[in-house]
């Protein structure tokens, strides 16, 4: 078996969601959840089926996101994994709704950050072990820190 780190491909300004599915209805399931979220969401989702043809399904209101999504699940190629790429919102606007979709079984992140997605792959095929997002902590925050956190929110509408 090989263990490998495969970088996530995607533009600062673009969010990732990244889980699992069971079934390749889950495209169109997921494609609907997305577009009914977020009037004018951009995104692109590419899943990898699992047995059968063995293709990776895609759909989006993007075609470069699209593009990009599919790139992603050919490099990463684990059986069932979804990716999903967003501009012009955030997963916290969707990630309910994607969590709802009756074929989604986990979601390994949802996140503006680098990824690196950690793939083991064996004879028959690949599994997703888990996500590296981000980077790691440098301490614990402060009050200064704390009053930025809660500015921040406000700032952006997600608290008053």
């Amino acid at each position: 078996m090989d263990i490998q780190a495969i970088k996530i491909k995607k533009d600062a300004d673009t969010n990732v969601i990244f889980g699992q599915a069971h079934f390749i209805k889950a495209v169109e399931d997921l494609y609907e959840a997305l577009a009914g979220s977020v009037p004018g969401i951009k995104f692109g989702l590419a899943f990898c089926e699992a047995s059968g043809a063995c293709l990776v399904r895609s759909q989006g209101s993007d075609e470069e996101l699209t593009k990009l999504a599919v790139e992603n699940a050919l490099n990463i190629g684990a059986g069932h994994a979804f990716i999903i790429l967003i501009k012009g919102a955030y997963p916290i606007n969707v990630l309910n709704a994607v969590k709802s979709v009756s074929e989604v079984c986990s979601i390994f992140c949802a996140s503006a950050n680098d990824v690196e997605a950690i793939v083991a792959k064996a004879k028959t095929g690949a599994g997703i072990l888990g996500v590296i997002d981000g980077s790691s902590p440098k301490g614990v925050e402060k009050q200064a820190d704390i009053t930025w956190r809660k500015d921040l929110l406000r700032k952006i509408g997600y608290k008053l």
